[in-house]
């Protein structure tokens, strides 16, 4: 008998400690916890770099040697308040970015993306960094007369080349213009070449991105249309920003508390104008805009 009672005391014993155990176990694993976890923040601050995903676009990030571009400086700036100084900057086709950063292939995109309501469903935006408008680029002399993504759609006989995956292509269809008199190409560079080429009448893309181009490309063959009437649609202007995987919200919400006090002393602008753009036209002041308003269509 008390063989039994010693044996039923010491298996109480057991199944109450499994039964903590357990409990634990459960706790930390509605929490979310575990000994190995950490933050994405914390992952990068301890390495102390950044995996930056990009497509050659001047003036927001291109290569010229080392990464460059009012994109690249601004991201370079948070990120450094966060305590990460190095950035590995990774190439890619634009219609390539969005894909990477779901992937894990790159922490953050840093290319003057405009936030849009579809996108948003793919990507984690920053609060904007800078607003842009539209820019045209013809033939030089401009035959057919081309203004406006209304004169496009009134000819169709025009065709218009467009970076793949740019916002731009929405934005033509919204004017009018119809699918078939629309093209896409891998970078800027292809944009031009087709048009040179007669392939396409015309080109489009960001004001600022389509003027420094054509400056770099030194060619008195094309030209940038001055007149260019901006489209009165949804999405023009357009707010570019950071962009993070859906899954690492954390880091975004750091990033964006940094860029709010970057904002309000001052650095951002400066850093906008020492890369071609207007450090108050293209400002985005703090809560002036948000990526929430954007994301839902309010903005």
């Amino acid at each position: 008998m008390k063989k039994l009672l010693v044996t039923l005391f010491f298996g109480s014993i057991l199944l109450l400690l499994a039964a903590c155990g357990s409990d634990e176990d459960d706790s930390n694993a509605e929490s979310g916890e575990s000994e190995d976890s950490g933050s994405k923040l914390e992952e990068l601050q301890e390495q102390g770099s950044v995996t930056i995903g990009f497509a050659n676009e001047a003036p927001y990030a291109y290569e010229d040697g080392e990464l460059k571009g009012a994109s690249v400086d601004i991201a370079k700036a948070v990120f450094a308040e966060l305590g990460i100084d190095e950035m590995d900057s990774q190439l890619s086709d634009w219609g390539q970015l969005i894909p990477g950063v779901q992937a894990g292939q790159f922490d953050v995109i840093t290319a003057g993306m405009a936030i849009n309501p579809d996108r948003c469903e793919n990507a984690a935006f920053s609060e904007p960094t800078m607003q842009y408008g539209e820019g045209l680029i013809v033939e030089a002399g401009n035959p057919l007369g081309l203004e406006s993504y209304e004169d496009i759609a009134n000819n169709p006989d025009a065709t218009v080349v467009v970076m793949e995956g740019a916002t731009e292509v929405e934005f033509l269809k919204s004017e009018g213009v119809s699918e078939d008199q629309i093209q896409t190409a891998p970078d800027i560079p292809a944009t031009f070449s087709a048009v040179q080429s007669g392939r396409a009448d015309a080109t489009t893309g960001t004001e600022m991105t389509v003027k420094m181009a054509l400056e770099s490309a030194n060619t008195d063959e094309l030209e940038f249309v001055e007149s260019f009437e901006q489209p009165d649609i949804e999405g023009v202007p357009s707010f570019g920003a950071a962009a993070f995987s859906l899954e690492n919200t954390e880091l975004r919400d750091a990033y964006n508390e940094k860029l709010a006090e970057l904002k309000e002393d001052g650095t951002i602008s400066e850093l906008l104008e020492a890369n071609g753009f207007s450090g108050e036209s293209n400002f985005v002041p703090v809560d002036a805009v948000t990526t929430e308003q954007i994301c839902n269509g309010e903005a």
